[in-house]
C-alpha cells in the first residue's frame, strides 16, 4: 500500500536528492528575506514560504511568484544559520510546480524554463534567439526593437551565432535527460 507524502516531505525528498539540509531546522529568524536582494517583488517572503510548506500549505506556495522572483544570488543560503540551502529549496520549488503544471498564471519564469528545457534536449545546447521568442510578446514595440538590435549587433561582432549548433551524440543525451526530467519526444 503507498503512502502519500505531505507536500512539505516531497520537497524536502526534493531537496535531499541535491544533498540540501531540510528546512524542517528553519528558525524562522528572516535572515533570509532580510538578506534577499528580490524581496520586494515576491508575494511571500522565503522565511514565509519555509512556514508555508512546513505547515503543508501547497496550494498557497504554488500560487506563489516567490520562487520564481528569487534572484539566485545565494545570500539568503550563505547567511542561513541554520545552514539552509534556501536558494536550492527556491530551484526545488520551480521544478515541483513544473512537473505539477501549477503555477501563477502570467509569469515568464514557468515559460522560458520549458522552452530553455526543450531547446536543451532538441539541441544540446543554448541559443538566445529562440530563448528570446519565449518572453519578447510581453515586452513593449521599442524593447523588443531594442532587443532586435542588440541581437544584429552580436551577430555582425561574431559574438552570437546566428543559427544554433548540435552537440555530438544529441540521441545519448536526450536519453540521459528523459531518465532525469519528464518530458515528451523530441522533433
Amino acid at each position: 500500500m503507498a503512502v502519500e507524502l505531505s507536500f512539505s516531505k516531497e520537497i524536502e525528498n526534493i531537496m535531499y536528492a541535491s544533498h540540501g539540509k531540510p528546512i524542517k531546522d528553519c528558525l524562522q529568524c528572516g535572515t533570509c528575506s532580510g538578506s534577499c536582494p528580490a524581496v520586494e517583488f515576491m508575494d511571500n517572503s522565503p522565511r514565509e514560504i519555509i512556514g508555508l510548506i512546513s505547515a503543508d500549505f501547497k496550494k498557497e506556495v504554488l500560487a506563489s511568484n516567490t520562487y520564481w522572483t528569487c534572484a539566485s544570488c545565494y545570500h539568503c543560503s550563505v547567511r542561513c544559520p541554520a545552514g539552509i540551502d534556501i536558494a536550492d529549496m527556491m530551484y526545488a520549488l520551480k521544478r515541483y510546480s513544473m512537473w505539477k503544471g501549477e503555477f501563477q498564471e502570467g509569469l515568464i519564469g514557468p515559460e522560458f524554463s520549458e522552452s530553455f528545457v526543450k531547446m536543451i534536449v532538441n539541441s544540446g545546447r543554448s541559443f538566445e534567439p529562440l530563448l528570446a521568442a519565449t518572453y519578447l510578446p510581453k515586452f513593449s514595440a521599442r524593447d523588443i526593437v531594442q532587443e532586435g538590435l542588440m541581437a544584429t549587433g552580436l551577430v555582425l561582432s561574431g559574438k552570437m551565432p546566428l543559427l544554433p549548433k548540435k552537440v555530438k551524440r544529441l540521441k545519448n543525451l536526450q536519453r540521459m535527460v528523459r531518465r532525469i526530467i519528464p518530458i515528451g519526444e523530441t522533433k
